[in-house]
């Protein structure tokens, strides 16, 4: 929802500035109504995408500052991954528009065409340039978009193809303040577009001078490894001093390897004074697969965090409702361990844990355990080799307890949308339902 009004809200602003400099601070377009249509929905389309542009530029640099008001770091990808969409869609009926005016002439001559606007002089003799530009980059943001809808695409190779983003985007804003009527630059409109290229400009040197996260890194060596069944892998890592530490339920990128950059795993323990912390990864493709035999106890890793939101909240009387599927059981580990260090903080909550087959689990041990010595937390494991599979009317919440009861989320996407779709059809649409969206592309 967040995501939904803040790009909502980020276009209407946009979309208001140019219609008051379009229609209300200016003498209004002349021409006959096809051929001003067409030139005015060249230019909204034109500044939306840019806009949008400039915004995924800031979003790329993790901003730490936005995971409050968005609600957490995972919040904030996904912003960049609708905006970017959404730049790339608006950029293409840009592209499309311009090329209406070709049918538009063969219908109706160039009677009653508008004459082009002034541009800034400084730019004047680029035109020709820019226009071949903006179109070469259309077709490479086209096929980016399509490399990120297809999931079949390998995930490596994607973000190597992603890093040309930043300079895609240097070339659009020169195409966009090249051909930009003059006029643009001292309305509202420009008002909002120096400072968004401005910023979308200093956040892409950013990003190609590889300094995104820079100020949140630590540096540290790995001190145990351990495999575990299903195709886990514990990774066991001492950081430096200048590691600021984290919450219980927070994730860090981390990159063990500078060649394949870093990659977003939960931190799945305590915090602890030592600076110890540790990771629990699933080999889920042909990177994590190879950890195992690439990684070595004192190699040396790079820790960039911590980031998001999905932290426990032990303030709050409402009931509480936990539900993990597979890996996601690891922000709950680290829920865990915390309050085994210090029980009396402990809510009172139901924890479903979901498998695919509790026998050869490498987490259900561990949760029996820390459970064990937590009485007001509930364990459930849904074994789906047995059949077991979690139902919205399993999830104990109480009516009469007064405030809305709270989920907590970490699984596979489509458990979430059938639990949910189940508390609604039990009329439960007042529960406060937290998840975490742990996808980066």
């Amino acid at each position: 929802m967040k995501t939904r009004t803040a790009l909502g809200g980020f276009l209407l602003v946009l979309t208001l500035a140019w219609a008051c400099d379009a229609f209300v601070l200016q003498a209004a377009p002349a021409g006959a109504w096809p051929w001003v249509l067409q030139r005015q929905a060249l230019y909204l389309t034109g500044v939306w995408s840019i806009a949008l542009m400039a915004l995924i530029m800031l979003l790329a640099l993790r901003p730490a500052w936005l995971e409050r008001p968005l609600g957490g770091m995972d919040r904030v990808y996904r912003l960049h991954k609708w905006a970017g969409i959404l730049a790339v869609v608006t950029g293409a009926a840009h592209w499309l528009i311009k090329l209406a005016g070709g049918p538009l002439k063969t219908l109706l001559g160039t009677d009653g065409r508008p004459a082009r606007d002034l541009t800034l002089a400084l730019f004047e003799g680029s035109r020709g340039i820019a226009k071949d530009l903006g179109e070469w980059s259309i077709y490479a943001l086209l096929l980016m978009l399509a490399l990120t809808l297809w999931r079949r695409f390998p995930y490596h190779a994607w973000r190597l193809a992603h890093r040309v983003m930043p300079a895609l985007f240097l070339v659009l804003a020169f195409h966009a303040v090249a051909l930009a009527p003059a006029g643009y630059w001292t309305g509202i409109t420009g008002l909002l577009l120096a400072p968004l290229l401005a910023t979308g400009i200093w956040s892409a040197g950013v990003a190609l001078a590889g300094r995104i996260g820079h100020g949140r890194r630590s540096h540290g060596r790995i001190t145990a490894l351990e495999r575990k069944r299903d195709g886990v892998l514990e990774v066991e890592c001492r950081l430096d001093a200048d590691w600021c530490g984290h919450q219980a339920g927070q994730f860090a990128f981390v990159r063990f390897d500078r060649r394949e950059g870093a990659h977003p795993y939960t931190i799945a323990s305590a915090p602890r004074r030592d600076g110890v912390i540790r990771f629990e990864i699933k080999a889920l493709g042909d990177y994590t697969s190879r950890l195992p035999d690439a990684l070595r106890v004192g190699q040396p890793v790079e820790v960039e965090g911590p980031y998001g939101c999905f932290q426990l909240d032990v303030g709050d009387a409402a009931p509480q409702v936990w539900v993990a599927g597979g890996i996601g059981v690891t922000p709950f580990l680290a829920w865990l361990d915390a309050l085994v260090a210090d029980p009396a903080r402990a809510p009172s909550a139901q924890l479903h844990y979901c498998v695919r087959d509790a026998a050869a689990d490498p987490f259900a041990a561990a949760l029996r355990e820390r459970c064990a010595t937590l009485p007001s937390i509930r364990l459930s494991i849904h074994d789906a080799a047995r059949g077991q599979r979690p139902a919205a009317a399993q999830v104990e919440l109480d009516p009469a307890a007064g405030q809305a009861a709270q989920v907590w989320f970490c699984g596979p996407a489509g458990l979430a949308r059938s639990l949910r779709a189940g508390l609604r059809r039990l009329g439960r649409a007042d529960v406060r339902w937290h998840q975490e969206a742990f996808q980066m592309r």
